[in-house]
């Protein structure tokens, strides 16, 4: 099987594409910059010649036709994930009207699974304890939210209308190999370097990119029948368990003080503002604040993979040796970051 991927050279896009070849299938990238293809493949060891790419953006319609035509089934990972005030019209841009014109086109080329990676932050504020397969979808005060409840929309009418569209819902992610060090990477580095010592209190969804990525791959091996909703492996972890585990497997004291979140909004709204100006990143977003707000727990139940959640604290020790590993990170920053950490409470 021929699979088109977009967002290749991210962080779910990159892991995806290689969970998609170890399946034993073909893969054609659609990236913008196509030089940025083989860094972020290389550490994920896909063999040379495994991966087609195809130089386009996913709001070209022209571009998005070519990288579809001929192919089998379209993973559509492509997004703006960020809580940078900055990126708000790129976010809107490429989230939206991206998956207009990929969902669309995908529907006129292929007869195989069109997978559109979601996330479980299009699900909020939910309106009970936890989210499902059925939740609604949200209406998030946030443009990072917003723009992908939009997009989630968009992918819902598809499958309203018949069409093989499956949607995956990632929670917040952490793993090695980050080509861009995105929002929860960077997060990550940002505690470890001393410049998160205060925190939200409540909690949100967070798992780990390889086994999205296993997801995405098995998705392609056995279609589900008919429209279908799965969520991401995940666990869910309140602010205070995270730092925990982030303590235990650095060795580190991390000393934070945590306040509730919505008391914590006009400091984000202001750093969102400061930062259109500031050219170096504010640790301290209204998005990030928000989500640790409204988010909820995924059901048990909820799109059944079959695929266990790895230990949290397994996720973290290899997101912090990468970090070290890849000079994100000073060795003392890092700390002991010991190979086999005792895992944390998850509920």
């Amino acid at each position: 099987m021929l699979v088109t991927v977009t967002g290749g050279t991210g962080f779910v896009g990159a892991h995806s594409v290689a969970a998609i070849v170890r399946a034993g299938h073909r893969v054609r990238v659609l990236a913008r910059d196509p030089a940025l293809l083989a860094p972020a493949l290389a550490p994920l060891e896909v063999p040379p010649g495994a991966v087609d790419v195809a130089a386009g953006d996913v709001t070209d319609e022209a571009a998005v036709a070519a990288a579809v035509r001929g192919a089998d089934a379209v993973l559509h990972a492509a997004s703006v994930y960020s809580f940078d005030s900055r990126r708000h019209a790129a976010m809107r841009a490429v989230n939206e009207l991206g998956t207009e014109i990929v969902l669309a086109a995908a529907r006129r080329a292929v007869d195989g699974p069109i997978v559109h990676v979601s996330t479980v932050a299009a699900l909020f504020p939910a309106a009970g304890r936890v989210i499902g397969e059925d939740s609604p979808v949200g209406r998030p005060r946030e443009t990072y939210m917003a723009t992908k409840a939009a997009a989630e929309r968009v992918a819902r009418r598809h499958q309203d209308e018949g069409a093989p569209v499956v949607i995956t819902y990632p929670p917040a992610l952490l793993g090695p190999h980050d080509p861009k060090l995105g929002d929860q990477v960077g997060r990550v580095r940002d505690v470890l370097r001393g410049l998160m010592p205060i925190w939200p209190l409540g909690g949100f969804p967070i798992g780990d990119v390889r086994d999205t990525a296993e997801l995405h791959a098995r998705l392609f091996t056995t279609p589900p029948a008919g429209p279908a909703r799965r969520f991401a492996p995940n666990h869910y972890l309140t602010t205070r368990e995270y730092l925990a585990a982030l303590r235990e497997v650095t060795g580190r004291r991390l000393p934070a003080v945590h306040l509730p979140a919505r008391s914590m909004f006009p400091i984000g709204r202001l750093a969102d503002l400061a930062q259109r100006v500031w050219p170096w990143h504010i640790p301290a977003e209204y998005g990030a604040l928000y989500t640790c707000a409204c988010a909820t727990r995924v059901a048990p139940d909820a799109g059944t993979t079959g695929i266990d959640p790895r230990p949290f604290a397994e996720t973290a020790g290899d997101t912090v040796r990468w970090l070290r590993d890849a000079g994100h990170l000073t060795a003392r920053q890092a700390g002991s970051a010991s190979p086999a950490p005792s895992p944390v409470p998850v509920h």
